[in-house]
């Protein structure tokens, strides 16, 4: 009889370990990014060669929401989407996203001569929803936390785009000053995760949710109305301030509902999980 010298692991631990590199593989994409972004900036301070900017504004720009969304991604929800299909909404919905808010601002404010604060938030929070809606017509698992987590994608392809579109008119109004892209992307990174990426994550859910309401789709329907009414009412009041205590307060809001939601979809699935563990 012979003895294998290398244990394979049992079924039992490799359950564990995708279950632990699921729950923090948001914190390698964090330090991943984090160490990309010190590398490039610390070439571009010493060799001065512009060529590394856009590379620095990226990184600095898509760093907090990959890590989002590679965070929500490790919730206990039942998400039935690949890698490949959260990274391709994440890229068409926020070029898509963009270019689309980008136009219809511009054509609302050549229209009314001005852009209402809420004109842009019903812009924008529509625009991010055009890929996952999209998505939900194409593929057949249509459980509302796939919508979330596709939301959140998308809200942060949108937020990757905006923010290095930012960063660039920075960086030519400031004459080059790195300092002042640093802080901007600091800032529109750390608030990412409570702005686009929250706001289409909730509204992507209630979304997905009326489709696969049967018996009670009216009320999926209200629901759906009301959760983007907020949304566009938190944007609305976000691009209204500039006041740090109302961006807490905003922020605080935002990831509440959005926590909540996922605890509200995550119950069906410990509810069975309970139910089998019963059998």
């Amino acid at each position: 009889m012979s003895v294998s010298l290398t244990q394979q692991p049992t079924r039992t631990e490799r359950s564990r370990l995708l279950g632990f590199s699921r729950r923090w593989g948001w914190l390698a994409v964090l330090l991943a990014g984090l160490l990309m972004f010190w590398f490039i900036h610390s070439a571009l301070v010493s060799t001065r060669n512009p060529n590394l900017v856009p590379a620095l504004i990226f990184f600095g720009a898509a760093l907090v929401p990959g890590a989002f969304v590679t965070f929500v991604a490790g919730r206990r929800l039942d998400f039935g989407v690949g890698v490949g299909t959260v990274g391709a909404t994440a890229l068409a919905g926020g070029a898509i996203g963009v270019a689309t808010a980008g136009f219809l601002e511009y054509r609302t404010l050549l229209l009314m001569d001005v852009l209402p604060m809420a004109a842009v938030g019903l812009i924008e929070e529509t625009a991010k929803l055009i890929v996952p809606f999209l998505v939900m017509l194409a593929i057949r698992d249509r459980q509302p936390g796939n919508g979330l987590l596709l939301g959140v994608a998308s809200g942060a392809g949108f937020a990757v785009f905006e923010t290095m579109g930012y960063a660039f008119v920075e960086l030519i109004n400031s004459g080059g000053d790195l300092r002042a892209v640093d802080d901007l992307l600091m800032l529109r990174g750390l608030l990412s995760p409570a702005a686009h990426m929250a706001w289409t994550g909730l509204t992507a859910a209630a979304l997905w949710s009326v489709v696969t309401a049967q018996h009670r789709r009216k009320a999926a329907v209200g629901v759906f109305v009301l959760v983007f009414a907020v949304a566009v009412a938190l944007h609305t009041a976000w691009d209204s301030f500039d006041n740090d205590t109302a961006y807490v307060i905003l922020a605080a809001l935002s990831l509440s509902f959005l926590i909540y939601a996922t605890h509200r979809l995550a119950a069906p699935r410990r509810a069975h999980a309970h139910a089998r563990v019963r059998a």
